[in-house]
């Protein structure tokens, strides 16, 4: 039991962060790597129909407040 319990802390606390997935381009658009580093945590390369690639938080959504 303890060592369960001191395993769970150690996990919560160890600063893991999980990210989602990035979903592939549609066919026929070209992979355009990032030249910056990402904004904040949790931030991952996407590709946007109207604007192309940029930075999308799954909580905040677009970086520059593309919709």
């Amino acid at each position: 039991m303890r060592l369960t319990l001191c395993l769970g802390f150690v996990a919560g606390m160890s600063g893991c962060a999980v990210y989602p997935a990035p979903r592939p381009p549609p066919y026929g658009v070209a992979y355009v790597a990032p030249i910056r580093v990402a904004p904040a945590p949790g931030y991952v390369w996407h590709y946007h129909p109207g604007y192309g690639w940029g930075w999308w938080h799954p909580r905040y959504g677009w970086h520059n407040g593309w919709g």
